[in-house]
């Protein structure tokens, strides 16, 4: 495992490559969105067959009980403000996972230029495999994904990375996928729809708006770099290959303090002691909500309607479908401050609960902000000094719209941002904020459900 964790972190240096340069991927992704071939169209629930509502149920679901359910929830903040809105209910856990591979001596991955019905613009570089449970055993009929016996099998090659993450907690209810990252020595083949890149290239392509989907970041972002053990000098070695120097330092040394008892302190008082009540109930019952025009939208402005489309893409396991799919109605800024002690890179973050997360609370960035704001999101010194930095341009080293998952939400894009700050500049942190270097963050994200999807997403961003 040492010398495969070695193997990726030189390779999120490498931006040059013999086998597909990121020229040439770019001209691969542009020639398959000519070529493939895709249909979406919006249409009622009435025409949205298999789909229906199930009045005893409460609930948007297909005939055959499968896949996903939309249902209703119901939350009282603390402030008195009621949360009334739509969820998926998707039990399954699904394979976002990738294949590596050491190639004369530099370690690749193989991505797969994939379509999902929500993406803004068709295709995007994806785990070498995305499927649902309900995909890769395929209960619709369709062909079983590429690829998918090596993860079936994974036990028969190197696991670089197995975790079962959580999901969009504001649109999923307790929902997870299976991030997987398995090293295979045997040559394999490779298709059209798939390209090897180097960890370097996938994360300038990121600077691509909205073409490295959420589930390669999400994925990425789980390599175990702080289980990496090396001498001095090969750390002094690996640091030659990294330009940006205090990343390095907080990646692969870190600091001495031992935080985590206070993170966990902070975050299991957030589930012992919240008695925020919830519960799921029937979508007739979310008293401002309801069909116009054949959409599910709330009578008050929010982030997200519920519409039916009918779907055919070419190449995909199932060539024809129809599903509901969440619409965004606005662009979400999920935004990650960064600042240099000593030395060293750190990330501010906060601990933070979402309505449909697993566990009740997890750490999130230092910014999520939804296009519309819901009761109890009051802004305090952290968010202001925020966006005066933001506004002003000051300090922004990342600022792209990177795309949500298309499988279930409909040209969902949101603005990522790193901004770094002067670490003397930074207001006193308020309660449950927390400045962590890199190699806690990698600590803790080896742990299931810790780290929400926006803050696992901004911390693949960052380029060595």
């Amino acid at each position: 495992m040492n010398n495969t964790l070695g193997a990726i972190a030189r390779s999120w240096c490498i931006l040059d490559s013999k086998i597909n340069s990121i020229n040439e991927i770019l001209d691969w992704v542009r020639e398959r969105n000519k070529t493939i071939q895709v249909e979406i169209h919006k249409v009622t629930l009435e025409q949205c067959a298999p789909w229906f509502y199930d009045r005893s149920e409460g609930c948007i679901r297909n005939q055959n009980h499968s896949f996903f359910t939309i249902t209703g929830y119901q939350q009282t903040m603390p402030d008195g403000t009621m949360i009334s809105q739509p969820v998926i209910l998707q039990e399954e856990i699904g394979y976002l996972g990738i294949i590596c591979q050491e190639i004369n001596g530099v370690m690749y991955f193989l991505m797969q230029a994939k379509i999902e019905p929500g993406n803004v613009n068709k295709i995007q570089i994806s785990p070498t495999i995305q499927a649902t449970k309900s995909n890769f055993t395929q209960i619709h009929g369709g062909h079983k994904p590429p690829y998918l016996e090596y993860f079936l099998n994974a036990s028969e090659h190197e696991i670089v990375v197995d975790q079962i993450q959580s999901e969009q907690s504001s649109r999923f209810y307790k929902k997870r996928n299976r991030n997987i990252i398995i090293c295979v020595e045997k040559e394999i083949l490779v298709l059209p729809s798939h390209r090897w890149m180097t960890l370097g290239q996938i994360k300038r392509l990121m600077q691509e708006d909205n073409l490295v989907n959420m589930d390669t970041r999400t994925v990425l972002s789980c390599i175990p770099y702080s289980k990496l053990h090396l001498s001095r000098i090969e750390l002094l070695t690996l640091a030659d290959h990294f330009s940006n120097k205090p990343l390095f330092c907080s990646t692969f040394e870190g600091t001495e303090d031992n935080i985590l008892p206070q993170v966990y302190q902070t975050v299991n008082n957030q589930k012992m002691f919240n008695d925020t009540q919830r519960q799921l109930v029937p979508l007739h019952a979310l008293k401002d909500w309801g069909m116009v025009n054949g959409e599910f939208i709330c009578k008050s402005p929010y982030s997200f309607k519920v519409i039916f489309c009918d779907i055919a893409i070419e190449g995909r396991e199932v060539r024809h479908w129809t599903q509901p799919l969440f619409e965004a109605t606005g662009v979400a800024v999920f935004g990650l401050i960064c600042c240099e002690d000593n030395g060293i890179l750190k990330f501010l973050v906060k601990s933070m609960s979402e309505i449909g997360c697993f566990d009740g609370v997890e750490l999130g960035p230092t910014i999520q902000q939804e296009a519309v704001a819901i009761g109890g999101q009051e802004k305090n010194t952290i968010d202001s000094f925020f966006w005066e930095r933001l506004n002003s341009g000051e300090g922004v080293i990342f600022d792209h719209y990177l795309s949500e998952e298309g499988g279930r939400f409909y040209h969902e894009q949101n603005r990522n941002v790193l901004l770094w700050v002067d670490r003397n500049k930074l207001p006193e942190l308020p309660k449950g904020y927390f400045l962590l270097d890199y190699r806690t963050l990698n600590e803790l994200v080896q742990v299931n459900n810790t780290l929400n999807i926006q803050l696992r997403n901004l911390l693949s961003l960052l380029e060595a």
